[in-house]
């Protein structure tokens, strides 16, 4: 678990949080980090307690949850008093490093408008995908942030339910954007889009229905076919059951009919469509 705290420069209390081109950002994905965004006079990197990190993940994950809320859901085994009090001495010590990145209004939490959060960008850039009207190049590239899990190593309910939920959004927003680049002619991007909706969740068969969706859509029947059995042989090895009619049908027609399977792979071994890679994704 990252629990560093990047800055730059030692803070002026009395300073903006967000000056123009600094804005700060807080990230979620692939562990904790959180960039004040001040300006620079010397790098500067300390432990940031782990308190204030849940403080700051929840707040970023919540929106504007109230105090009792915030204090209830961080201190959960702790009495009411004591969870409030965990909680303003968390938020002084947020006070003390960052300054203004937390407001509060109505007796609600909330981070300072302008910070940015990868979780929140990677949400908008899942929204203008689902877009059918949105620029295809407003999509594209796929972000980097697509491949990472929320906050590895935290096990608290809130973070648990968020991460699956993150991972639900991503898979969609691969297989969406996929089908989309396929469409629009560009096939190659839309190749490797589908091999990271696989690589990301190798069991799921949408995203191996989508992989061969792109592989149809390119003229490479053979492509898609080899896509189906080794979904097929994973699928068996794995969890004992076939592929769906759907998926059948999409690959041998109407009739539904499964060809008999090519020779069993070595675990490790198995790998979808070799003739592309997912790699490049990003």
């Amino acid at each position: 678990m990252d629990r560093r705290i990047q800055a730059v420069g030692v803070p002026d209390p009395d300073r903006p949080l967000a000056s123009p081109g600094a804005a700060p950002r807080v990230g979620l994905l692939d562990g904790f980090v959180l960039e004040p965004g001040f300006p620079t006079s010397g790098a500067l990197r300390e432990d940031l307690p782990h308190g204030v990190q849940r403080l700051v993940a929840y707040l970023c994950l919540s929106r504007r949850p109230g105090r009792s809320a915030v204090a209830g859901q961080l201190w959960p085994d702790a009495p009411e008093r004591q969870a409030h009090g965990s909680l303003r001495s968390a938020l002084w010590r947020l006070g003390k490093i960052v300054p203004g990145l937390v407001e509060t209004t109505g007796g609600a939490l909330a981070l300072r408008p302008g910070v940015r959060v990868d979780v929140r960008e990677l949400s908008d850039w899942a929204a203008r995908v689902r877009d059918p009207g949105s620029d295809l190049d407003r999509v594209t590239p796929i972000p980097q942030a697509v491949q990472a899990d929320l906050l590895p190593g935290w096990y608290d309910d809130w973070v648990l339910l968020e991460r699956e939920r993150l991972r639900q959004l991503r898979l969609h927003a691969l297989e969406t954007v996929a089908a989309r680049l396929a469409m629009a002619g560009r096939s190659g991007e839309a190749v490797d889009a589908a091999h990271l909706a696989v690589r990301t969740e190798p069991l799921r068969e949408s995203a191996h229905r989508t992989l061969a969706r792109v592989h149809l859509a390119e003229g490479n029947p053979a492509e898609a076919a080899r896509t189906y059995q080794c979904y097929r042989i994973l699928l068996r090895d794995e969890l004992g059951v076939e592929p769906t009619e759907r998926f059948t049908r999409l690959v041998h027609g109407l009739g539904g009919r499964r060809p008999a399977g090519p020779a069993r792979v070595a675990p490790g071994q198995w790998q979808p469509a070799r003739t592309r890679s997912a790699a490049a994704v990003g």
